[in-house]
Order: C-alpha cells, then structure tokens, then sequence
C-alpha cells in the first residue's frame, strides 16, 4: 500500500500556501504518494485548511472544489474559501470543520466509537446527498471503463495483498462482473477512515476528502470504509461499523469493490 498520512519529515512550504497562510503559521498535517499536502491555518472555531498538488501530480484538487460547492448544501462538508492554480501547482482553501479525523490518536485507542461514528457517518452522507441530482459519476461501469483505459500503465505492486498474486488480466477478467446496485447512492468516493472526523462525544461531524464524490453503488463506500479499519485499528473492527450504517455484510459486492478501488487511479 502507499505511503498517505502525517508527514514524516518537514515539508517544503509552497509561496501560495505562504501567501494563503497570512502572518500566521501553517502547519503540514497531511501528505499523500503523489506529493499532495495539506496545511492548516489556525486552531479551534476558526481554523482553515489548504489542500496543495504538485503540477502535474493528476490529484483532483479542482475536481473536488466543485463537489464540495454542490455538497456542501446537504451535508457536513468542508465549504470552498477560494482554489486556483499557478505554474507550480493546484490549491483548495476551505474552512475547518468540527471534530477531529477518526484516526487521530485519540481515536485510534478507542476503535470502536471511531468505527461506529465512521458507519453512522457514512449512512446520513448517504441518505442526505440527492441521488437524483447529483451530476458526477462514480458508478462500477464508469470507473471500470477507466480502469481499461489504463491497463497498460497498472501496477499491481501497488495493489493490497490480498491482490498482489493477480495479474492485470486476471483483475480486468473478474472486474467484468460487475454485481447488481443493492442501493445507488452518492457516494464519498474516498470512504477510508482518516476522512470521517468525530467530535469530542464520539458522533461524526462531518466528512473531508471528495475529489471522487459521485453516483455510485453504497457498497463502493462501504468496502473501502470496512477495509480501512484493517489498517487503521486493526482486524475485528469492521462489523461494527456495518451495524452503525445498519447493514448486513453483503462478501461478494465487498470483494467486488475492493479490487475495482486497488486497480482504480
């Protein structure tokens, strides 16, 4: 799996994440594989986070900008300050939510309200946003189609264990039988545990991370949220969280969804 979370070492401030920043500090508090990272500004109420890609990096910073502008109208999402780009890369700013992610440390030593509050938190996403309005596609058939698109330039090294020993032509084979929609649904897109954040009495509050936001089958989500748990709290957390969405295990669609998220982008 690649390397995303804290930043393990100091992080090269960016001019306009400087600029955006003010006189006050800004602290990396995020960082993923493809040289994203993400500051905060300030502390408490009024605290500020910019998301910054590097040029050419393919993350969808401007992507993610015009989901959280339609998003933010039904649900607990972070609200678009300003974005742009320049010629050393893209930027989001956006105002800070309540809570903190469901993998801070605090969270990580009381797994199971972390993992409750990321099922409870998954399910109202999931009923708040409008299915019938939403104009952004994430559906198993769109995604697949990119995936064959891209066949060529796969890297299965990449992929999680379970995974590992399939060939590319072995993934696009079983991914050519795409299940049935149990619940079409929009879906997070990005449903890993560190982007549900919990308030201080263990209830979500809100959800970050949406560059992928769109139509979707809910166990797009649910998959990759119960599979997160795995490598953020460890085995056994991941029924709780399908009794907080209020859903039995469905193996075949989770199967399914896994594999289509490991060869996804």
């Amino acid at each position: 799996m690649l390397y995303s979370g804290p930043p393990p070492d100091p992080v090269v401030l960016p001019p306009v994440v400087r600029a955006l920043a003010g006189a006050g500090p800004a602290t990396a508090v995020w960082q993923n594989e493809a040289g994203g990272v993400t500051w905060q500004f300030g502390s408490g109420a009024g605290r500020r986070f910019v998301k910054w890609a590097p040029a050419g990096s393919g993350l969808p910073i401007v992507r993610e900008a015009e989901r959280l502008r339609w998003a933010s109208r039904f649900s607990p999402v972070p609200v678009v300050l300003d974005a742009g780009s320049d010629a050393d890369g893209d930027w989001l700013l956006t105002a800070g939510l309540p809570g903190d992610s469901a993998v801070d440390a605090r969270w990580r030593a009381d797994p199971l309200t972390a993992v409750r509050a990321i099922g409870a938190g998954l399910r109202a996403l999931h009923d708040a946003l409008p299915a019938e309005g939403c104009p952004f596609d994430w559906t198993a058939r769109t995604r697949l189609a990119d995936v064959h698109r891209r066949a060529d330039v796969l890297h299965p090294e990449s992929w999680h264990p379970v995974h590992a020993a399939l060939s590319v032509a072995e993934v696009l084979a079983r991914l050519a039988d795409v299940p049935d929609d149990d619940r079409l649904v929009v879906c997070h897109g990005d449903a890993c545990a560190p982007n549900t954040l919990v308030a201080d009495d263990g209830s979500w509050s809100g959800h970050v991370d949406l560059g992928s936001l769109g139509l979707a089958d809910r166990w797009a989500d649910l998959a990759v949220a119960t599979w997160s748990t795995q490598w953020n709290y460890g085995p056994g957390w991941e029924r709780p969280l399908l009794d907080a969405y209020g859903i039995e295990p469905d193996p075949a669609r989770t199967a399914y969804h896994r594999l289509l998220w490991d060869a996804g982008p």
